[in-house]
């Protein structure tokens, strides 16, 4: 299924850009970053999961040879007014600034206490070592059940519970309360002549970048802060310096270095005003401070575990009546879980006349959370994904038809009360339908094969792009998106599209926060469709420009003007003749470099859907789970670059992969992390996984120039549930619990 109209780029599948730079090494990361006169900056984390700071001396530390500086929360500005309670100081709005740097209290091991930079790293290291701090130990609670009662131990002493009746009174670790309703589910199950009601847990699981996160931040001698960071954006960072260190926007220069790895786990920044605090305390010198992995596990935001109850009714023909889900998310040691985002997901892929949908956002003593691909989607799928299968079986349909059967559509107005608009839900779960894969047959024993169906909504947002004309014939193109899977070279595909050039001619550049307007994080699926509009009216700013300076030239009115295919002609004279490379060339005579600026904010966006199926084989002595076939198929809209929109697609369903049947954080009683390595932190590897097929549908969105819909969130929601389902298929048992290890999988069979 593609679409109809033709383009000479769009749809190509040409290198990216960073590729040679990327497998030559030359590309540089945040780790890779240096300077004369570098300092190397240590963080003192809280081996305690909560406890109250009682003192903090940091004197034998300063005292030591080669520290240049050492900081505490005392030297973020506006310590003493937040510390005496004046002003805005509700935990929401502290969670920044005691994210950053512990004040009163740690909340989670790792916590960031203090910091030091140095001449060395070992000097910084040894500094550490002598940072006095003197803790009031407390007991931690770390689930999020647990958390919820009022007995539990408190994490935030004023923190109240918001919900749509007000904010209670009584002191809670439930930060919100959530509730979506439509029509009336009591009435609704009513008329169910089938039921089914299950309750699903799953773990916290880390995004596993490669790249740690990495700052250097350096003051110049007028009082100006340029900050070097791996970031997905660097107008983000920018914001939290503005705020944290209380200066200007116009003081502070943000430029985003390449990026190993993020997938939503580097839309914030964990150190960078730390690095900034060190630099000017050392007198301006460069400080650069690089996590270890085990600070990654320990230190940056993860994905928040869940407890997820979902119920639903259907009629003996297979009509959904009514379905309720309970979300109950971790948000870590800060309330700002994403369980409202996953609210409005769990259940919109049908077409549920009766519904309510309750969210809970509750502090544990973890990490702050943070997104990963469709943040909150991947557990909401599974648990709903589930309930979905066996309804369908204990209906005796099929699972596919089923879910054609009660899929939404176009003006489907789902439980939180959005109508959804121009989708390819049903045209997704036909190809899913029609696949050689689902209709090949599964022979042997302890095998099965699992389906499931996911939505995510997308993102649109703010971009900037600049286009600038050489010489030439060449046009250099900037964004204020930081590239992470290859946008450079899809939106380039874009702004070569609509100038009529090879895309040789087109040369992109991710800009810094003074060499582009403000663009939103890269994230929530938005670079390639949001910063892909502001290039294409960048573009035909430039072909605007590039007429009038045709008409210059040729001294004939604009409109008499006319361009094709890289070529500009007037109708007054057919022998008159510019390719945009002559154009170009002739700039200079006739006023000087062309210029093509867009700033978008994009308020309309294509959600997408995905299906996936998989068929696997359960060694029922071990309940070792063996990948056979896996195939993914999904809305793309538009694939501007099929080859980056597979990658997109394989990367997420073996990061699902990874959390259905292998990640998860483990916690002691005391709240300490055992597995904060990749020694102990199983990820799937190469062995682990099958050759994914990839099958994209394109049902082209009407708002975005080509079509196109965000992609790169959609694959990592359904395959923890096709898994489990298909587990089922082998088994005859279902596991409600992420991940599904052997040791769950002969649990849930009877053999431990």
């Amino acid at each position: 299924m593609s679409a109809k109209r033709a383009y000479t780029i769009v749809g190509t599948r040409p290198p990216r850009y960073d590729a040679a730079d990327k497998t030559t090494g030359r590309a540089i990361f945040g780790p890779d970053v240096t300077m004369p006169d570098l300092l190397h900056g240590q963080i003192l984390r809280s081996p305690h999961a909560h406890a109250r700071i009682r003192s903090i001396d940091v004197s034998r530390a300063e005292a030591l040879p080669g520290v240049y500086a050492v900081v505490t929360a005392r030297d973020l500005p506006g310590f003493e007014e937040r510390a005496a309670g004046s002003g805005e100081t509700t935990v929401e709005s502290r969670s920044l600034y005691d994210n950053t740097l512990a004040s009163d209290k740690v909340l989670y091991e790792g916590h960031a206490v203090a910091a030091v930079a140095a001449r060395t790293l070992p000097i910084a290291e040894q500094a550490l070592g002598l940072i006095d701090v003197q803790y009031e130990v407390l007991p931690p609670v770390l689930d999020v059940l647990e958390a919820m009662q009022d007995s539990a131990p408190l994490l935030h002493e004023t923190l109240r519970t918001r919900s749509l009746a007000g904010t209670g009174r009584t002191p809670t670790n439930v930060a919100q309360h959530f509730q979506h309703l439509k029509g009336d589910p009591q009435v609704g199950f009513a008329a169910a002549d089938v039921i089914v009601e299950r309750e699903f847990r799953t773990a916290t699981v880390h995004q596993c970048y490669l790249e740690p996160h990495a700052t250097t931040a350096v003051w110049s001698a007028d009082g100006a802060l340029t900050v070097y960071t791996t970031t997905q954006g660097a107008f983000a960072i920018r914001d939290q310096l503005v705020e944290l260190l209380r200066l200007p926007p116009s003081a502070i220069r943000v430029v985003p270095t390449e990026v190993g790895g993020a997938f939503g786990g580097k839309n914030t920044g964990y150190f960078d005003a730390v690095a900034a605090m060190l630099s000017r305390q050392s007198g301006g010198r460069p400080v650069k401070i690089v996590m270890t992995r085990p600070e990654v596990f320990l230190a940056s935001g993860p994905t928040p575990g869940t407890v997820i109850r979902v119920k639903l009714g259907a009629t003996r023909d297979g009509r959904l009546t009514a379905a309720q889900a309970e979300m109950i998310y971790e948000a870590g040691a800060y309330p700002g879980s994403p369980v409202d985002m996953a609210m409005g997901v769990i259940l919109a892929a049908y077409d549920v006349p009766h519904g309510q949908i309750d969210g809970y956002d509750v502090v544990v003593n973890k990490p702050k959370t943070t997104t990963y691909r469709a943040p909150g989607a991947t557990p909401a799928c599974f648990a709903v994904e589930q309930v979905v299968d066996e309804l369908a079986e204990r209906l005796g349909m099929d699972p596919l038809e089923f879910r054609l059967l009660n899929c939404a559509k176009e003006g489907t107005r789902r439980i939180e009360g959005a109508l959804h608009a121009h989708i390819g839900s049903t045209q997704v779960l036909q190809a899913t339908q029609e696949h050689p894969h689902y209709r090949a047959p599964l022979a042997g024993p302890h095998r099965g094969r699992g389906v499931a169906y996911g939505y995510w909504g997308n993102w649109g947002a703010r971009s900037s792009s600049r286009l600038t004309v050489n010489a030439d014939g060449t046009v250099d193109l900037v964004t204020g998106s930081v590239d992470l899977t290859g946008t450079r070279t899809s939106l380039a595909m874009q702004a070569a599209e609509v100038l009529g050039l090879s895309l040789e001619r087109i040369r992109p550049s991710v800009g810094d926060t003074e060499a582009t307007g403000y663009s939103d994080v890269s994230a929530g699926s938005r670079t390639t469709v949001a910063t892909g509009i502001a290039v294409v009216e960048a573009a035909q700013d430039v072909l605007v420009q590039m007429r009038a300076r045709a008409a210059l030239e040729w001294q004939v009115p604009a409109d008499a003007v006319s361009f094709h295919q890289g070529t500009f002609t007037t109708s007054l004279d057919p022998g008159k003749r510019l390719t945009f490379a002559e154009l170009a060339a002739r700039l200079p005579r006739t006023g000087g470099p062309v210029t093509g600026v867009s700033d978008v904010d994009v308020q309309e966006w294509g959600g997408a859907f995905g299906a996936h199926v998989v068929d696997v084989e359960v060694d029922p002595e071990t309940g070792q789970v063996t990948l056979l076939r896996y195939t993914a198929v999904q809305d793309v809209g538009k694939a501007i670059h099929p080859g980056l929109v597979e990658g997109q697609m394989e990367g997420g369903t073996v990061q699902g992969i990874g959390w259905a049947l292998y990640e998860g954080y483990q916690y002691d009683e005391r709240g300490h992390l055992l597995n904060p390595s990749f020694l102990d932190y199983q990820i799937p590897t190469a062995a682990d996984v099958p050759s994914i097929e990839t099958v994209i549908v394109e049902v082209p969105y009407p708002h975005h120039p080509y079509g196109a819909r965000g992609v790169g969130e959609v694959p990592i929601m359904p395959p923890p549930a096709a898994i489990a389902n298909a587990i089922y298929r082998a088994t005859g048992r279902r596991v409600c619990q992420l991940p599904m290890t052997p040791a769950r999988i002969l649990e849930s069979m009877g053999a431990l």
